[in-house]
Order: C-alpha cells, then structure tokens, then sequence
C-alpha cells in the first residue's frame, strides 16, 4: 500500500520546512564564516651585526597565511655581549663564540618541532664594510667563523655575508613601512586588503656606528640611476631615492673629529669642545691615526697619548662635525646633500631611528618639538658640567653619557646641512625605535625580502569563507519553491 498525504503530514512537513527555511534565512543573513583553530607560526631569525654591537632578532608568523596577508611580528631579541664582530680581527673564532649565548636563548623561545626549518640569516654592515677594506682576510675569517657556530645549532642557516649600504637603507625602508601597514592594511569596509594612500608612505633615517643611511620617495624624478632602487610590493611599483655613507656613522664621526683636533698639534692635552665641562679623557693617537676612515696625519708625532679635556661648548662642537663634511663638489648642477652625492629634495614625512632614537629619547626629543626649542635643548645640556650630569644620572654609562652633546650636535649637523631639512621640514621627522611591537631596522626587511614574504603581486581579497552566504541563499531558494508546492498539495488535499 503506498504512502497517502493527509492533512496532519502536510502540516508537520510544513512545520519542519518552515524551521528549516528561517534556519537558512538567518545563515544567509548573518553570512558564516568557517572559523579554524589557531595555526601553528613559522619562525625566522636574523643576526645584525653592526660595528659597535651584534644582535639577534627572532619573528613570527602565522603558517597559513605567509606570503599573503600575516603580519610578521618580532617575539624575542638577545643583544650579543662584547663589541661588533669586525672587532675579533684578531681572533676570529671569538667572533663566533660570541653569538652562543644568544643562539641558546633563541632557541629555547622557539618551539623544538620548528626550529629545523626555522631560517636564520647574519648580515654584517659597515664595521664590517671597513675591516673588508683594510684585511680582506680577516674579514673572511670573521663570517666563516659565525658561520660554523650558526651551523651547530638546529636552524636553516642560509649564510652570513656583508650586505651593502644600499641594501641597509632600503631593508630599513621595508621594515618600517610594512609594520606601519604603508604598503597594504586590512578593511573592514572593504572586508579585503588595500593599499593606502600613498602619502602614508614613509622615508627611512639610519645612524649606526661607522655609517648612516637615507631612503626616501623624492618628489620628482630621480636623476641619477646609481642612487635609485626599485621594488613591487603588494602589486604596486616603488622608486625610492637611497643612499649609505660609509664613515658617517657616529662613532667614526666623533674618531673624525678627535682626529681633526689631534692634527698638526703635538700637545698632550687638547680641547674637545663636544665633552662635558670637567671631563677628561685619556686617548692613543696611534689607533685613531690607523682608522680608514681619517687621512694620514700631518703631524710628526703620531703614537703616544693625549688627554682630551671636555669644554662643554655646543656651538663650537657643531661646527667641529661640520668640518669633517664635504659639503662641495656637487656635479653637474644637481642637487646633493654632502661629499658630491646627488640626492633630491628631502620629501614627505620620515622616520628617524637607531643612534637618532636613543640620543633624543634621553634628550626628550622624540615628541617632534620644533627645531628652535630642539637646539635651545642641546645648548643647554651641553652647558652642564660633567660633575653635574654624573650626579643626575647615575646609572647611564659613562661612554654614552659624554658623547650625548655630541651625538646632538651631530645629528643637527647631518640632518640640516648634510640631508636639507629646514625649518618647514623639521617637524616631518619623527624619532622612534619600535612600531607594531617591533624593532625598527633593517634585519626585518632583509628576512621578509630573502624568504618572498611580501609578494610582489597583490594579495587575493580576503573576504571571509562566502560559500556560506551562498549555501544558505541556495538553501533557502529551494526551501521556499518546496513550500509553495506543499501548500498547493495541502490546498487540494483540504
């Protein structure tokens, strides 16, 4: 006997369809996304090692969206005891059991299963730049030294090298505007990835140990192609302006001009105007005549010491760094910032870090205050006496605390006579060392550029999973055709 419709399942069936036909409204309405646990992160690790110190630095980011839409992020960094590597000319293997400590500490942040696959890069910058220049070997000896204590721990080691100035400033370009999301960030109006405004786009300021670096997106054209790098990012074409000068970093810049006061005097005490009132400071000619960054002197004597004795003047110390400049010998009529580099106009807005960070921050600079209250600042400071400045501030390091007025007074001098900017500039410089919980520099864009974690293509939208919305709307198309033929049948039956 088969199966007869009558009105009590007509009515269940109307009953159940309706349940399911609201069901599949509200799903289509609210639009489901499939909601997945949390995926495991990717590790990456990158060694700078800087003239006057080695670092390590360790980032994260999610598996299942590297090289589309993950936000690398740093999770540990470890400062590496002793001077930069180029100090070990002598010893090399030292150069490699210094990063030990380091190396045992990142790989108790990294979890065991990753570590293997984890890559782990050790550029070297201008300290190492220079000693390349002097001894060839020793440098050599120096990167195959880390590069054997890098090898005896379970990463991807895919080498150590000395990267160039020009990769310096354009990998601290890269860092700094992909974690302030300047190349692509995440709309929720859009639900999908877009590119910013383009004004949002930053320049980037270095200042190391033995050499600085400026990269920035000009104006106009640029005019000589040595000075131009080009990159695709997130679908979009970039022509940035960047140059690195070897030499001009701060602590070369302060051995230039002890350098220029030693010169053509055969005294045993002089005058350095850049320390403080009171203090003294006992030096050996003989190394600072041996850096490749100073000429021969022109003195007899050229070994033994000399005390140099703090004056505590700020306007006599600004103009001892600028004469270590060479602010002649533009070509061709071109615009240029110092030692006839061709460089554009300054433009847009920048951000200043490394050695520009950690002189203002202790100054109380980094608020962006406006140039006259910034030099009326330094005046000042450096007006105070050594005894002064020990007594008020017991626990900073005496290196760094008598090179404050200094490194001011350099930093004025780099940035208004050797960079261009003016007052009407001044204030487009802001001075920071983190962004998105992150060191700034350049190791981030060094990693991110050798593991493709920025695709030169735009990322697909992410919109979510929208085959929910349409499973739903599908759902409730049918249900509601079968509800209409239900209530013809229920219609006939009554």
């Amino acid at each position: 006997m088969g199966f007869k419709w009558n009105s009590w399942h007509l009515r269940g069936a109307l009953i159940l369809l309706g349940i399911f036909s609201l069901t599949a409204l509200i799903l289509s309405l609210v639009r489901i996304h499939n909601v997945a646990q949390p995926s495991e992160n990717k590790y990456g690790l990158v060694f700078d090692a800087g003239s006057s110190h080695t670092s390590l630095f360790v980032y994260q980011w999610p598996m299942e969206k590297e090289n589309n839409t993950g936000m690398v992020s740093q999770m540990f960094s470890c400062n590496v005891k002793g001077l930069g590597i180029s100090s070990y000319a002598s010893n090399p293997p030292q150069a490699g059991a210094s990063l030990q400590e380091c190396l045992k500490a990142a790989m108790e942040v990294i979890p065991p299963e990753r570590q293997r696959e984890s890559p782990i890069y050790l550029g070297a910058t201008a300290g190492m730049r220079l000693l390349s220049m002097q001894n060839k070997s020793a440098a050599a000896q120096i990167l195959e030294a880390v590069s054997q204590t890098i090898q005896q721990y379970p990463v991807n080691f895919q080498g150590a090298r000395i990267i160039s100035g020009k990769e310096e400033g354009t990998f601290g370009w890269i860092t700094i505007n992909y974690l302030l999301n300047s190349f692509t960030q995440y709309s929720v109006k859009d639900r999908g990835w877009i590119r910013p405004p383009s004004a949002n786009i930053l320049g980037a300021l270095d200042l190391g140990g033995a050499s600085t670096q400026i990269s920035f997106i000009p104006a106009g054209s640029i005019a000589d192609p040595a000075q131009a790098a080009q990159f695709r990012l997130y679908g979009f074409d970039y022509t940035i302006y960047s140059h690195s000068y070897l030499c001009y970093g701060q602590n070369q810049a302060f051995q230039r001009v002890i350098w220029a006061i030693l010169d053509g005097s055969t005294s045993v005490e002089v005058d350095q105007p850049c320390y403080p009132k009171g203090y003294k400071e006992t030096v050996q000619r003989a190394p600072i005549y041996s850096n490749s960054c100073v000429k021969p002197p022109s003195l007899t004597a050229s070994s033994g010491n000399v005390t140099l004795l703090g004056q505590g003047n700020s306007t006599l110390c600004r103009e001892r760094f600028r004469s270590i400049f060479n602010f002649s010998g533009c070509r061709d009529l071109l615009p240029c910032g110092f030692e006839g580099i061709y460089q554009p106009k300054v433009n847009g807005k920048f951000l200043a870090f490394s050695a520009y960070y950690y002189t203002f921050h202790f100054l109380n600079l980094t608020e962006t205050q406006p140039l006259a209250t910034v030099e009326r600042t330094i005046q000042t400071f450096c007006a105070r006496t050594w005894k002064d400045l020990s007594s008020s501030y017991p626990g900073e390091k005496v290196f760094h605390l008598k090179n404050y007025c200094g490194s001011a007074n350099y930093i004025l001098t780099l940035l208004l006579e050797g960079y261009g900017f003016r007052n009407d500039t001044w204030q487009n410089i802001a001075f920071q060392m983190q962004a998105a919980d992150s060191d700034i520099g350049w190791t981030l864009g060094y990693m991110l550029n050798l593991t493709n974690m920025i695709p030169a293509e735009a990322p697909q939208l992410l919109k979510g999973h929208e085959e929910g919305i349409w499973a739903a709307s599908i759902f409730f198309i049918v249900a509601t055709l079968v509800l209409c033929l239900l209530l013809l049948i229920l219609h006939s039956v009554l």
